[in-house]
């Protein structure tokens, strides 16, 4: 019984850890939003909501190969070719997945 115990609160823990990662992710992509995205596309609540959840996991699959296709001609591509997006773009997905316009969700700010 001890056990079984001792491994449903590592268990837990260790989910409640991951749900912390999450959120952080979430903001830190909303920071790389208001950094590199709302002058073209207005706030988070805007951008976000460009495209359901579905549809930003298909423009970032395959290291958002989509995306980079869509900014290609524009004044962003240097940065969607950049190593910035390389680093960013997972954060940046989960930013805009999160508030994508069937999420039901709104960002608090920006």
């Amino acid at each position: 019984m001890k056990k079984s115990a001792s491994c449903f609160l590592a268990a837990l823990v260790a989910f409640g850890m991951m749900s912390t990662a999450a959120s952080a992710d979430v903001k830190k992509g909303q920071k790389v939003y208001l950094k590199t995205c709302k002058n073209c596309h207005g706030s988070g609540t805007k951008g976000a909501a460009m495209h359901t959840q579905d549809e930003w996991d298909e423009l970032f699959a395959n290291g958002g190969a989509n995306i980079i296709k869509a900014h290609a001609n524009d004044k962003s591509a240097a940065y969607f070719n950049g190593e910035a997006f390389k680093n960013q773009s997972q954060d940046l997905r989960d930013f805009l997945f999160e508030y994508g316009s069937d999420s039901g969700n709104v960002p608090s700010c920006g």
